[in-house]
């Protein structure tokens, strides 16, 4: 039990046995790349040293009950009839996620799970990715299943898009997955491809939770995304070889411009500029160019804030003060938007003034409190302990 710690000990006094494994599946950031995945475009996250844990241990029956120590909430349920839960909608990514499993006719045994970790919820660093991989990977091991990371990673993204419908892309469950330790990660979401990119020692990620809290099923996200579509859709009418924004050329969005009537022009702009951001800011990061990478960071969030419209003012507030203060590279909103964190890249030597700072003068501009989060690159989920 040593081995386990506190969510051990947590896990033998509410199910009254002792836990087989302790698994780690960590949040992340992205650090630039919003809304690109969904149009097989380019992201930049890393995973984080904040964390879902997953305590399992395994059952001879096809039952599968789960404590959340976060929500102070238990569910149980069985795996032969797998549906969503009205009354504990956080137990539907879990729920997601196994009948993800289970359609592709992989064996699974039931399980009692308790559910800890330090990766708040709503925050904007993918607690809803950490948690459905975390509980993937347990399940992977207590049933000896043979997966890749890939295929967990998209196990998890059909669980989120079919079960809790949320459309969304593949970078949240990729990283949290397969995420190296020092490393952020460029990913293709077209055809998966990555490459792990130190990120420079003299550097430090501060990510900065607002306070305000999103809920992506019920924001404007499904809009943005039906919004990208019908750009494609109409844009083909005249490229019949466009597959996603990702292959529009900012040449070709002007010459057809006239297509995108209404909102649908500034939320492909923001699309196409944002992937060119992307690759830019890999290559500043592999060059040590932390200000070539800051200034790539605060365009980004400009136009979130302006062509996309998934910015709120507590969001712009944080960018706003953060690139005041001394050391600061750049900042952004990251996530889906509607609430959630900024991230920030920091000079070392500046960080705890910066925090602090950044942390009073939020208060004094919106009268909320705000909670500062010194992240470092993290491996992406594994195993912790084995009874």
């Amino acid at each position: 039990m040593d081995t386990f710690g506190e969510p051990g000990e947590a896990f033998a006094a509410h199910f009254g046995s002792e836990p087989a494994m302790l698994v780690r599946a960590p949040g992340r950031v992205n650090l630039i790349g919003e809304h690109t995945d969904y149009n097989d475009g380019f992201v930049l996250p890393m995973a984080i040293d904040r964390a879902t844990l997953v305590v399992a241990r395994p059952r001879s029956d096809q039952m599968v009950r789960v404590y959340s120590t976060s929500m102070q909430a238990e569910d149980q349920f069985s795996l032969e009839t797998l549906e969503r839960s009205q009354t504990h909608p956080w137990s539907n990514y879990i729920r997601g996620m196994l009948k993800s499993m289970l359609a592709r006719d992989l064996h699974i045994q039931g399980a009692d799970l308790l559910i800890t970790g330090d990766l708040p919820v709503g925050g904007g660093l993918s607690s809803s990715a950490s948690l459905a991989i975390g509980v993937g990977y347990t399940f992977q091991l207590l049933n000896d299943l043979n997966l890749l990371g890939e295929e967990l990673a998209l196990l998890a993204q059909g669980a989120e898009q079919s079960f809790v419908g949320t459309q969304c892309g593949i970078m949240d469950q990729f990283v949290v997955t397969l995420g190296r330790a020092g490393h952020a990660m460029l990913l293709d979401c077209r055809d998966l491809s990555y490459r792990t990119i130190p990120l420079p020692t003299e550097a430090r990620v501060v990510v900065c939770d607002s306070g305000v809290r999103h809920e992506l099923v019920a924001s404007a996200y499904n809009e943005r995304r039906e919004a990208c579509h019908e750009a494609v859709r109409r844009l083909r009418t005249r490229l019949p070889k466009l597959m996603a924004l990702r292959d529009l050329t900012p040449a070709q969005l002007q010459e057809h411009a006239d297509l995108l009537t209404g909102k649908l022009l500034p939320r492909v702009r923001h699309v196409v500029t944002e992937i060119s951001r992307t690759v830019h800011a890999a290559a500043a990061m592999e060059q040590d160019d932390l200000a070539g990478f800051g200034q790539l960071m605060n365009a980004s969030h400009a136009s979130l804030r302006d062509d996309y419209e998934v910015s709120i003012p507590e969001l712009d507030t944080l960018v706003e003060l953060a690139c005041a203060l001394p050391g600061c590279y750049g900042s952004r909103m990251t996530g889906g938007g509607f609430g959630g964190s900024t991230v920030s890249l920091v000079a070392h030597d500046a960080v705890p003034a910066f925090a602090t700072e950044l942390r009073a003068g939020y208060q004094a501009h919106t009268g909320r409190e705000a909670h500062t989060l010194v992240c470092t690159p993290a491996e992406g989920v594994r195993l912790i302990a084995i009874a």
